[in-house]
């Protein structure tokens, strides 16, 4: 399908997100000590596209079947941002964080993104790539496709945060600028000991992987880094996900071009277990599923796109809090 389809199709079906995915629920009773307390149990529905009736939805309602998503999105988007776009808050504006205005916690859920040491671009560092519409964006794709109470913001959090091991899954990006300090090292060592889940998105290619590399393993020398195989349980806990597709930065997907950056040609998720088997560590190389959370409510945005990077995370968390 040529893409003028492609977006056609999207308009007038008014859905970013496609899915076939059945109803299930999971039990979390195994989760390891010191980690914070997930309900027992979730209870996960898929959310209708525009045009079913109120009266089949999940819990969280649903969209006017005359809204397409995208719109309705925007108008999220918009009324969430709180400061224009060129504005630059001040560093301690996130550290101070958003859960202070939280009215209505606490919550099951928090994406937490992680703030970690590194080098390159921008005054607060390449942890805040797309941050923060992208983590709120995707929290309002979570919402609307599972029950999981998750909170509806941001939640950037210091690895040497003594809290951090409230927060059961953590996000990193960026990490071929990653430079941790040894305090960092340590705590995100003892925070995956603990329990805790890493998922790894948007570094590209040799060098990069070369930098994420020496750093995990200053985290977790013992373990080495696999690949995940398509037939491990992680591409079928929600979604039934058997091929791996390259998410461009926002630009490319736009207006065409290559999908790779640098010499990232083949994307890849591989992990890194305990020795008991548990998955600690996601990572998502050679591609960006962060830009294509953020970008999700434009119509010009490619709907596969949108689709497999929703649908990957949302994965990746039902399988991080049952498993």
């Amino acid at each position: 399908m040529k893409y003028s389809q492609l977006k056609a199709t999207a308009l007038a079906t008014g859905c970013v997100l496609i899915s076939a995915a059945t109803a299930i629920g999971f039990a979390s009773d195994r989760q390891a000590p010191a980690m914070r307390t997930i309900n027992g149990r979730a209870s996960l529905t898929q959310v209708p596209h525009a045009g079913i009736s109120s009266s089949d939805t999940s819990s969280h309602g649903a969209l006017s079947p005359t809204v397409p998503i995208q719109n309705a999105m925007t108008a999220v988007v918009s009324a969430q941002q709180g400061f224009p776009q060129e504005f630059r808050p001040p560093e301690d504006f996130y550290l101070r964080g958003s859960r202070a205005r939280d009215s209505g916690g606490p919550h099951d859920f928090y994406f937490t993104r992680a703030i970690y040491s590194g080098y390159g671009y921008r005054r607060m560092g390449s942890w805040a790539i797309d941050f923060p519409k992208a983590d709120r964006q995707f929290l309002w794709g979570l919402r609307r496709l599972t029950n999981i109470d998750a909170y509806e913001a941001e939640n950037a959090v210091r690895l040497t945060d003594p809290g951090l091991r409230s927060f059961p899954f953590l996000y990193a990006l960026e990490v071929g600028r990653m430079s941790l300090t040894e305090a960092e090292v340590e705590a995100l060592r003892s925070y995956l000991l603990a329990g805790g889940f890493l998922m790894i998105d948007d570094f590209w290619g040799t060098y990069e992987w070369q930098n994420f590399e020496y750093e995990i393993r200053r985290v977790r020398p013992e373990h080495t880094i696999v690949e995940l195989p398509m037939d491990h349980p992680l591409f079928n806990t929600f979604y039934s996900i058997d091929e791996l597709l390259q998410v461009p930065s926002v630009r490319i997907a736009r207006y065409g071009g290559v999908t790779w950056e640098r010499d990232g040609y083949v994307p890849h998720v591989r992990g890194i277990f305990d020795d008991a088997g548990r998955l600690l560590v996601v990572i998502n190389w050679n591609t960006d599923l962060g830009d294509a959370w953020e970008w999700a409510e434009d119509p010009y945005y490619p709907l596969p796109y949108s689709t497999f990077a929703y649908q990957l995370a949302v994965n990746t968390i039902i399988y991080a809090l049952s498993h």
